[in-house]
């Protein structure tokens, strides 16, 4: 538990640092969390005998991360590019892949690289926009991700009996649901104090999709 405490404190601490600072330091940032995240990744895909394309999929990567950053409009196009780019490469080398190396190569590019790419858009939202400047609703995402995984491993541990998943043993429903309703009470407190319209539901859907989602990440 004491190991659980510090390496959440240093996470959250980076975290905080980067968010604060924004612009090309929380973009740098996202983009080392982006490669590792990868690398593990893709270790898991090759240890199960797939042959995806590692380094032109992180490669590509770093070009969204930078786009999200630079030109933002240009992201997704640049996506399909690169999906299609990953294709070629892999169908035309001399070892003709498989239907998995293609789907793990994209998975990689999509779950790993562009879906976290969008921290960077959130972070640069301004008033004019009219959700409240990026930092607030930036922090208080990472607020909502940390209070559901927090209150899902305390609750869990304490009154979880119904094994959520066999993909995660030690996850429960009591713990999943109590992640997503702590999640979903600091989202409405804080679609409160960022002055959003209907501040309960507004709040309490963000929330919601927050704690669903980092469950299923």
């Amino acid at each position: 538990m004491g190991a659980r405490w510090v390496s959440g404190f240093v996470a959250v601490l980076f975290a905080l640092t980067v968010t604060l600072l924004g612009g090309w330091y929380f973009t740098a940032a996202l983009g080392l969390i982006i490669f590792l995240a990868q690398l593990e990744f893709f270790r898991l895909v090759r240890a199960k005998g797939n042959a995806p394309a590692m380094r032109t999929t992180m490669f590509s990567s770093q070009v969204l991360v930078i786009l999200q950053q630079v030109k933002p409009e240009w992201t997704s196009p640049a996506f399909i590019v690169a999906g299609s780019i990953i294709c070629f490469y892999l169908l035309f080398k001399p070892k003709v892949a498989t239907i998995a190396d293609i789907a793990t190569s994209i998975l990689g590019l999509f779950y790993c690289a562009l879906l976290p790419s969008f921290w960077i858009r959130v972070r640069a939202l301004s008033f004019a926009q009219g959700l409240g400047e990026g930092l607030w609703i930036t922090l208080l995402a990472i607020g909502c991700v940390i209070a559901a995984d927090v209150a899902a491993y305390l609750c869990g541990r304490a009154f979880g009996r119904t094994k959520l998943s066999i993909l995660s043993p030690k996850k429960t429903v009591e713990g999943a649901v109590a992640g997503i309703a702590a999640s979903m009470t600091l989202a409405v407190v804080g679609a409160y104090y960022l002055g959003w319209p209907w501040s309960w539901l507004s709040g309490g859907i963000l929330g919601f999709l927050i704690g669903l989602t980092s469950l299923l990440g």
